[in-house]
């Protein structure tokens, strides 16, 4: 019994109970300590501006969080008001321009406070810092114009600063910051904003060199940014201010050897005879005292170290040899006696190994001809360059001849001759050739008139046998000498009877090249005004206002009479230009205007406006072929012009407008179905609406127009119907007035003349069909704006197929200011043709509304920089224009032999 209870206790002790209740976990929060808190308390134990350095030099080497960055700064901005030092407050400022840089961070909130810091700051270089800080702010809110606005205002504020440092930055902010929107008002104020490109391009005339690298570097950030550089920008900042005693020292090669021109043999030889001195040594005046020299007060250019130009020209670099010839054509065209200077050179440079030297060389020294004239030896270089293999070579210098200034007969005389030997080797230049001599023998009347008896072969006692006509070399020496008649009215009284004939042949057939001369007894040849006459006014210039006043009063005349009255002035400006070259851009543009006038009259004073629409079906489309013909002409006069300003511009728009409201009116009577209609009707008041806020400038100039009225009338257009909106154009149109068309100080017309092929010849260009044949092209461009993108080659086959070719930059070449000449290869191919035919070859002109945008159509540069100033409608507008005549060409595709 005491056993079994011994077991029972035993058992009861050693029974172990487990509680199966879940016990609930504390959540602890853990935080980390204040970055603010602990630096506010590291600043306010430092008690010296050391140690206030050393806390933030540490606290820069920490992270900071994004949630904490606008406490760290509000610790800094308070440190920073309190701090005298300027050494610690510079060390603030680079600290609040890291953490603006802080990914995660907004600094919208401290622009305030950091736009504020600079008020009361004496410091350059930590005003500098801020400056560079509030761009940082202004990178990361680029997206808010208000912002980069307000921070462009602070930079020019501070632009007047006297450290350079400070300029600086601000200039980079500018860069940085500044847009281009000219005149554009700022949000919240009536104020224009500020023109950086001007701001910027004023200090590139600073006194100090860093502040000028500084605002070239900040003009090419906004040329990156995508920001269009005015034209202006580019012509600051040349060497033309440099004067004419330094430029000639850049020419200079003297040798120096301790801040001392070395001496040549015979000068040092001359002073040592003339100094007298004794000598112990060897060599006589050996110990005579030299003077002592003062390093700061020499002065290397003036003592003719410079010669850079020299080395230019002779670096082993042919990229540093086209430089210096450039640098040398900018300073030459402002200096006279610097070009006379520098003409050996260029010369010089004509016997340059590589060809791109060469040509620019010449090149260059054709923009400074009005400054020089050449000496024989100087000539009888530069005609040697006429054996060169190089088109490009050859023609370039038959351009430099063209404007050159001869000293004597001799060198006329060597340039013929080197002419005519290149006319035989190369018979390819011969246009070239004959139109170099027209303008040598123009500018050299006095130097030929002593060479003719000569050049005609004229004998004193005996009959001469008469040229042949067919001769180039002989027709060549004929253009020299009546261009040179036309100044020098004692040489007809040497040319022979045959000599007056010949004269009379090429006046008719190559009229460009022989002018027309006062010849005595001669009916066939026209007087031209005599100088006295020309120098008080200019007949030509007063006939083509006088055609053009008399129709700009049009209304006031009766229907016969204003059709008549446009024809006869549209037939005098067309001959007129053919006439005066000089004129003929300006008298086809204003043809080209009436003659749209007068289509408009035309289709709107036609009896089929009073028939009922079904009939008018078969009645003659002359409206619709006048609204297209119009459009046609309104897109020449846009883009086959150069020099076409704002108000022609707008004079053409209009009338573009004008066509497609007569489209309009013709659809409306010819088709059937309202949504059609109303569609076209939508569009159109579109293009009205677009051309008011693209043009409203000139709306004030524009009174009684056609849009002027439609404007007027545009709330009842609105809410019109189709019907009622056509009606109305239809009245408009016809009770408008006639715009006066302001004539530009000088356009011009872009043309193309093909010399390859001629065209002349019968016999086929014969290959097989399935391959292909290469076709020469050759085409001088005249006043065409950017030819590279622009010109393109068409062929006609005779079965109505066309093919366009677009030649290759490289194809095209500039011989001379406005001009270009295309050399290029066509390939031909076809399947195979029973008997010859004539294929049609012809230049065209490609426009484009997209073109607008490219900075070499400068003429548009005057009234607007993009195609966002357009119409809506004339975004995208792409088509071809023909501005050459066509030439036919025999070719024969054979079959291929089996």
């Amino acid at each position: 019994m005491a056993a079994h209870l011994k077991k029972r206790v035993y058992e009861e002790y050693s029974k172990v109970q487990q509680q199966h209740d879940e016990i609930t976990a504390k959540k602890l929060r853990l935080t980390k300590p204040s970055k603010s808190a602990s630096l506010h308390v590291d600043l306010c134990k430092a008690t010296l501006p050391a140690d206030a350095l050393q806390y933030l030099l540490q606290f820069a080497r920490k992270p900071v969080e994004a949630e904490s960055v606008e406490g760290v700064v509000r610790v800094l901005l308070e440190h920073f008001y309190k701090e005298n030092d300027s050494s610690v407050r510079l060390k603030v400022a680079s600290l609040l321009g890291l953490l603006t840089k802080t990914p995660g961070f907004s600094p919208d909130g401290i622009l305030d406070d950091a736009i504020n810091t600079l008020q009361s700051e004496k410091s350059h270089q930590v005003l500098a810092q801020l400056l560079d800080t509030l761009l940082a702010i202004g990178m990361k809110l680029q997206e808010s114009p208000a912002v980069r606005s307000r921070l462009v205002d602070v930079a020019c504020k501070h632009l007047t600063d006297s450290s350079h440092g400070v300029r600086n930055k601000c200039l980079l902010l500018i860069g940085f910051l500044g847009g281009m929107e000219k005149g554009a008002p700022k949000e919240g104020e009536g104020q224009p904003a500020k023109d950086v490109q001007k701001i910027i391009g004023d200090h590139f005339s600073d006194q100090d060199p860093r502040v000028r690298t500084a605002a070239i570097k900040a003009m090419l950030q906004l040329h990156e940014r995508g920001l269009k550089l005015q034209q202006t920008i580019y012509s600051q900042g040349s060497m033309q201010q440099v004067s004419s005693h330094f430029l000639e020292q850049t020419l200079d090669k003297k040798l120096m050897s301790d801040l001392r021109r070395r001496l040549t043999a015979h000068e040092r030889a001359k002073e040592l005879y003339s100094s007298g001195e004794f000598s112990s040594g060897r060599k006589w005046g050996d110990d005579a005292p030299k003077e002592e020299v003062d390093t700061g007060a020499v002065n290397l250019i003036e003592s003719g170290a410079c010669g850079a130009f020299v080395h230019g020209l002779e670096d082993e670099m042919y990229e540093v040899r086209i430089a210096a010839v450039e640098a040398l054509c900018m300073l030459a065209q402002s200096s006279p006696s610097f070009a006379e200077k520098c003409l050996d050179f260029l010369v010089d440079m004509f016997n340059d190994e590589i060809e791109e030297v060469r040509l620019q060389s010449i090149h260059t020294m054709r923009k400074i001809s009005s400054n020089i004239t050449l000496r024989e030896d100087q000539l009888d270089t530069v005609l040697g360059v006429l054996e060169d293999s190089s088109r490009d070579i050859r023609e370039a210098l038959h351009e430099l001849l063209c404007c050159t200034n001869v000293s004597t007969k001799e060198g006329i005389h060597l340039a013929l001759a080197e002419l005519l030997k290149n006319l035989t080797k190369y018979p390819t230049d011969r246009d070239s050739i004959w139109k170099c001599l027209k303008f040598l023998g123009g500018r050299h009347p006095t130097l030929v008139l002593p060479l003719v008896p000569e050049l005609l072969g004229t004998h004193p006692f005996f009959d001469t046998p008469e040229p042949n006509m067919d001769d180039p070399a002989y027709i060549a020496v004929l253009v020299l000498i009546f261009n040179a008649a036309k100044s020098c009215p004692t040489m007809p009284a040497l040319f022979l009877d045959h000599t007056f004939r010949h004269y009379a042949y090429l006046r008719d057939s190559l009229s460009h090249l022989v002018p027309p001369l006062r010849l005595p007894g001669k009916k066939l040849v026209s007087y031209p005004v005599s100088a006295t006459h020309a120098l008080q006014e200019d007949p030509s210039q007063e006939f083509l206002q006088q055609s053009l006043e008399r129709v700009f009063n049009l209304q006031h005349l009766d229907l016969p009479g204003t059709q008549e009255l446009l024809e006869f002035t549209i037939r005098d400006l067309q001959r007129f230009g053919e006439l005066q070259s000089e004129l003929a851009g300006m008298a086809d543009f204003s043809a080209a205007y009436l003659r749209c006038q007068l289509l408009l009259i035309k289709a709107l004073q036609e009896k089929l406006w009073n028939v009922a629409a079904p009939l008018y079906l078969k009645q003659n489309p002359l409206a619709s072929a006048a609204a297209k013909q119009i459009m046609e002409e309104t897109y020449k006069m846009e883009f086959m012009y150069s020099g076409v300003e704002h108000r022609q511009v707008v004079i053409i728009h209009h009338m573009r407008l004008q066509a497609k409201a007569l489209q309009l009116i013709v659809t409306a009577r010819t088709s059937r179905g309202v949504e059609p209609l109303f569609g076209m009707c939508e569009r159109f008041l579109q293009e009205v609406d677009a051309f008011q806020r693209c043009f409203i400038a000139e709306l004030p100039h524009m009174q009684d127009s056609f849009v002027d009225r439609l404007l007027d009338l545009m709330p009842r257009l609105v809410t019109s119907k189709s019907s009622e909106v056509v009606k109305i154009l239809q009245t408009v149109l016809r009770q408008s007035s006639f715009l006066r068309l302001p004539l530009p100080e000088k356009i011009h017309r872009a043309t193309a003349t093909i010399i390859e092929p001629a065209g002349e010849s019968d016999n086929p260009l014969r290959f097989t069909s399935g391959l292909v044949v290469a076709l020469d092209v050759d085409a001088t461009l005249e006043h065409v704006q950017d030819p590279q993108n622009t010109v393109k080659v068409q062929v006609l086959y005779p079965d109505g197929q066309a093919q366009v070719i677009h030649p290759k930059p490289a194809d095209f070449r500039n011989p001379g200011p406005g001009r270009h000449r295309l050399i290029t290869q066509v390939y031909l191919s076809h399947t195979a043709w029973t008997e010859p035919c004539q294929i049609e070859v012809r230049l065209l002109l490609a426009y484009s509304s997209d073109r607008n945008k490219s900075p070499a159509r400068h003429s548009r540069a005057t009234w607007g920089d993009g195609a966002e100033l357009l119409p809506l409608s004339e975004n995208g507008i792409e088509g071809t224009i023909p501005f050459s005549k066509p030439v036919k060409v025999y070719i024969m595709p054979k079959p291929a032999r089996r």
